[in-house]
């Protein structure tokens, strides 16, 4: 008698902003729910989740038919921080939503250390978007490559809302971009005060004549604050383009 061919499938749900230890206590209901022949991996690193569901069935069709169902209410989960529905990350994710807008980007980078751009450019392909980068650690450079007012890091400091946005102004005058990111913070171990601890970090990011900023107080090592800030760059800028950008609720202009 010839055995049943058994058959696998895998369907992915990448999402941004949850921890791992939240994202074991939000998805318990989900898992507890799961057939038994579908099974369910993910690894998170700087905020950046990988699920994956993998089915095994003799059923090829009915597998197909309810690992989609289960990947949608997997993601239904998540409404606002879905990244993708496929194995991509998020500089491949962001570098498809600038192909298909046939937009072109650019970063200035004080924290992340070119960071950002390392990673855009990982990705086959990203010539066709992404045209440089400015890596504005002194402020001398933010000042004269950038175009940064000097006045304005004297009154706020490198480590501020009006300088990110400056620089993400200036670099993409400089490179001639619909879009671009910034960057500037406190990757520590050293360098914080009581009102900048070590670990936050200014964005702003730029799209046609938008300018959005924001802080963000990241834990861990220097190596942990400045992949977390490249990722969240990545992901402010995607969901600018995406048009469902929610800025973070805070008072005052820390």
């Amino acid at each position: 008698m010839t055995t049943p061919t058994q058959h696998t499938e895998h369907r992915h749900v990448v999402i941004y902003g949850y921890t791992r230890e939240d994202l074991q206590r939000v998805m318990k209901h989900f898992r507890t729910a799961l057939p038994e022949y579908i099974s369910i991996d993910f690894r998170t690193r700087a905020l950046c989740t990988h699920i994956r569901l993998i089915g095994k069935s003799h059923g090829l069709e009915l597998l197909r038919f309810n690992m989609n169902r289960y990947q949608r209410a997997l993601a239904d989960i998540f409404p606002e921080e879905v990244v993708a529905l496929e194995d991509l990350n998020l500089s491949q994710t962001l570098g498809r939503r600038l192909l298909e807008s046939e937009l072109t980007v650019a970063t200035a980078e004080s924290c992340t250390g070119g960071g950002i751009a390392h990673r855009i450019v990982q990705t086959s392909g990203s010539s066709a978007y992404f045209l440089g980068s400015v890596v504005g650690y002194s402020n001398d450079v933010k000042a004269r490559v950038l175009g940064v007012d000097r006045a304005l890091i004297a009154r706020y400091g490198a480590v501020s809302r009006q300088v990110a946005e400056e620089m993400v102004k200036g670099v993409c005058a400089l490179m001639h971009t619909n879009c671009g990111m910034a960057t500037t913070g406190i990757a520590g171990p050293d360098g914080g005060t009581p009102t900048k601890p070590v670990g936050t970090v200014w964005f702003a990011v730029k799209y046609n004549d938008l300018v959005v900023s924001e802080v963000r107080h990241f834990s861990g090592d220097r190596d942990e604050v400045m992949e977390s800030a490249t990722n969240h760059a990545m992901m402010m800028l995607l969901s600018v383009l995406r048009h469902n950008y929610l800025p973070p609720e805070y008072s005052g202009d820390e």
